[in-house]
């Protein structure tokens, strides 16, 4: 699994940990929350339930939202009484202290910087109900010697105002509650210049006012399921996947501020999460009950949401700007005509069957501004279980337990036509505002796009699901719909396939019927809209 880790006396029990994860993760074998806020860092909306009129434009958004890098809250001064003092003059204080102490001890980090063992595998291993709390300027050192910080099964762990820095997880694993430890509170912390992930997460888990910074894969990988109620609110995910592992193992899905997978529940509340290398928020393979709301997601590289083979999820006031601008033009520059999206919704979509907040995935009032493209809902035709196409070919939909199942006969016809396959279907997209000026973006074409679209459906041999079966399902069978949007600049629409694109009034009208009481608007009368908030610092 991917949480495992090895304590020194295990080097010898296997350790290819990370190469066999980079090819099996997208298998997965598988709020009012307190939080540090800045006023005047970084604008994003507000969630007060003000809702757009049709036709109207999304109102303004300027709360703030968390600009916490070098500005997180300070811990104490002093130890807390019956806390056990931590002291940065001795190697490895931290966890020898955590050993001899019982479950339950609180321990306080002394300014300074503290330093465990000089080997790879020395490691803190919390005990259930440990709290660690950082004096200012208090930091843990991996020197780029040590793999992990935090590790081990223990629930209940709190870790406040510590900054976190230079360990060397391997990639797809984590420096920070490596083994995905239930109902930990990681708050306040600085969690910088690490290799692989910041932060693994377990069933329960609070992050809140974390500045997770430059570290060589993903700010958080909650993986690999199943994990419930994990809640992110207040904190700043900036220029991770410095490693670019995207380009060093192409198509590993592997990159971004965050990843999820196989978790269920998830709130992720007023963060800003920007100049990423890769996806903002990247939920991938069986998640389902997401909130994503209040979050300013900008300047990432590549999609500022993408929902892949999930189910049921509420996006809403949230502001998206400039996102995906590196892959769309990538994408353009290589003559690839597949329309590159802020939202990025493939082969997700909503079902009453599963426990949840909604039985749709509902995108609605949000702010998006100069993003390479809008929102392209996307189902592959030869993505199902059982489909040697499918690359978790041991992983089936939440509604199928067994991968078996989905073959013929039974695959051809209900329930199982149905459930064998992610659909993306039940999507509402309405009351959002779409801003773009290609020239503001760099664009000469390829850009400025929404699409409803899935390829012909070619393999295996015995799928049902072969020609346009699927082109036809997305498009017009699976409640797919558009409403109440206000778009601003020369924007176009993709039906059905990529060769078939049309204008606002095509779209509008039969067959395909969205959009209906949205506003088109040039970008000369886009004055009269309400703009976006201000940049952040």
């Amino acid at each position: 699994m991917c949480n495992a880790v090895r304590a020194p006396d295990d080097r010898a029990r296997g350790g290819r940990l990370a190469l066999t994860l980079l090819i099996g993760l997208t298998v997965l074998a598988l709020s009012a929350c307190t939080s540090t806020r800045v006023e005047g860092d970084a604008p994003a909306p507000a969630t007060n339930g003000t809702r757009a009129t049709a036709g109207s434009s999304v109102p303004s958004h300027s709360d703030p939202v968390a600009g916490v890098c070098g500005k997180t809250r300070l811990g104490p001064t002093a130890a807390p009484p019956n806390a056990v003092s931590v002291d940065p003059s001795v190697v490895g204080d931290l966890s020898a202290k955590t050993e001899a102490n019982p479950p339950g001890t609180t321990f306080w980090l002394a300014p300074g910087t503290h330093r465990l063992a000089g080997d790879e595998y020395a490691q803190v291993q919390p005990k259930t109900g440990d709290t660690y709390i950082a004096a200012p300027d208090a930091v843990l050192d991996g020197a780029g010697i040590n793999r992990y910080a935090f590790t081990g099964k223990a629930a209940s762990v709190t870790i406040e105002h510590l900054t976190i820095k230079r360990f060397v997880s391997p990639a797809h694993e984590g420096v920070v509650n490596h083994d995905s430890g239930d109902d930990w509170i990681i708050e306040d912390n600085t969690i910088v210049d690490n290799d692989g992930a910041a932060l693994m997460a377990g069933v329960g888990q609070v992050m809140r006012g974390n500045c997770l910074k430059d570290n060589g894969q993903y700010g958080l990988n909650a993986c690999c399921g199943p994990i419930v109620d994990v809640v992110l609110s207040g904190n700043e995910f900036v220029g991770n996947n410095t490693d670019d592992l995207e380009d060093k193992f192409p198509g590993c899905g592997c990159t971004g501020a965050m990843k999820f997978w196989g978790v269920n529940g998830a709130d992720i509340t007023g963060n800003w999460i920007h100049d990423n290398h890769g996806p903002g928020i990247w939920a991938d393979t069986n998640n389902n009950d997401f909130l994503i709301e209040g979050n300013l997601i900008e300047n990432n590289d590549g999609s500022a949401i993408i929902y892949e083979t999930s189910y049921n999820a509420i996006i809403r006031d949230n502001v998206l700007r400039r996102n995906n601008l590196v892959d769309g033009r990538a994408f353009a520059d290589q003559g690839d005509n597949f329309p590159q999206a802020a939202i990025y919704v493939s082969e997700s979509g909503g079902d009453s069957r599963l426990p949840a907040r909604t039985d749709q995935i509902e995108i609605h009032r949000n702010i998006f501004e100069d993003n390479w493209s809008g929102i392209t809902l996307w189902e592959n035709a030869d993505r199902f279980c059982n489909s040697p196409a499918n690359s978790s070919t041991e992983i089936c939909t939440l509604l199928v337990n067994d991968v078996s199942r989905c073959s013929r006969p039974e695959i051809a016809s209900a329930p199982l036509f149905n459930d064998c396959r992610w659909k993306t279907q039940r999507v509402a997209i309405h009351e959002n505002r779409f801003s773009v000026d290609p020239d503001a973006i760099g664009c000469e074409s390829l850009c400025a796009r929404m699409a409803i679209l899935a390829n012909y459906g070619t393999v295996p041999e015995w799928s049902p699901y072969m020609g346009e079966v699927i082109r036809d399902a997305i498009t017009f069978k699976q409640e797919n719909l558009w409403y109440d949007n206000t778009y601003i600049g020369p924007w176009t629409f993709m039906p059905y396939n990529t060769d078939h694109r049309v204008s606002p009034t095509e779209w509008q009208a039969a067959p395909y019927g969205q959009d209906q009481g949205s506003t088109f608007v040039s970008s000369g009368e886009a004055s009269a809209t309400t703009s976006a908030p201000t940049e952040g610092p």
